[in-house]
């Protein structure tokens, strides 16, 4: 029953910020003529993490993201069972937020969906993925690093949503800034078209990005000790 309520929790999280974040995304626009809508929507992002880190994170841990549960994974912080669980249900609930949004906006709406942006002079899927990776490693690190702590525990969240406010601050004009697999995946379905052709970029560059991220800190950590 505790895996149940984990799940779940990972499923609403994941659905508000999909709905929020992604419907920011459509509703201010994120093209290179309303600049303003780079920073709304990456304010939204981190805005959803710190309002569900510190309303589900006692419940799951408030991951809503495949990339931080593969992390924890790794690092042994979660089980396989609960890893493939976590998944399930987050997947789950951006499929829902989805939905939501297509009724909202119409379902013709790109549902904020990633891909390699049209005004990034230099883009290519090579770019896409070294920038994915970046921004994931950077974000994935912030989380593991914030939260090994139990002394940190008042601040985490904040922390969070923050480092993924940054993050989304540069890679928005150049991927849309997934750095979460299930935020790119239902989304690029719902939209089709380029994004999905593109979307893998967004499940592997974030999938390195935070397993590059766990091997990293744990190096340092033993270092440390």
């Amino acid at each position: 029953m505790e895996n149940i309520r984990k799940y779940i929790a990972e499923a609403i999280g994941t659905f508000v910020l999909v709905t929020f974040g992604c419907g920011t995304a459509v509703a201010v626009g994120c093209d290179s003529a309303s600049g303003s809508g780079y920073l709304l929507t990456a304010l939204a992002f981190g805005l959803v993490i710190v309002a569900m880190a510190y309303s589900i994170g006692n419940v799951s841990g408030c991951h809503i993201n495949p990339a931080v549960s593969l992390a924890m994974l790794i690092r042994k912080q979660l089980s396989g069972k609960d890893f493939v669980g976590y998944v399930i249900a987050q997947l789950i609930g951006s499929a829902v937020g989805c939905v939501v949004l297509g009724v909202v906006f119409g379902f013709d709406c790109g549902f904020g969906a990633n891909q390699i942006q049209a005004g990034w002079e230099h883009g290519n899927v090579g770019s896409a993925l070294l920038v994915e990776i970046i921004l994931t490693f950077v974000f994935v690190l912030a989380i593991i690093g914030v939260t090994s702590k139990v002394e940190n525990s008042a601040v985490s969240g904040l922390v969070i949503g923050l480092t993924l406010t940054l993050v989304h601050i540069l890679g928005i004009a150049l991927t849309g800034t997934s750095v979460n697999p299930a935020r790119s995946l239902m989304p690029a379905l719902f939209a089709g078209g380029t994004a999905l052709s593109q979307v893998w970029i967004f499940i592997v560059g974030p999938f390195l990005g935070a397993a590059l991220a766990a091997v990293v800190y744990t190096a340092l950590e033993k270092k440390a000790d």
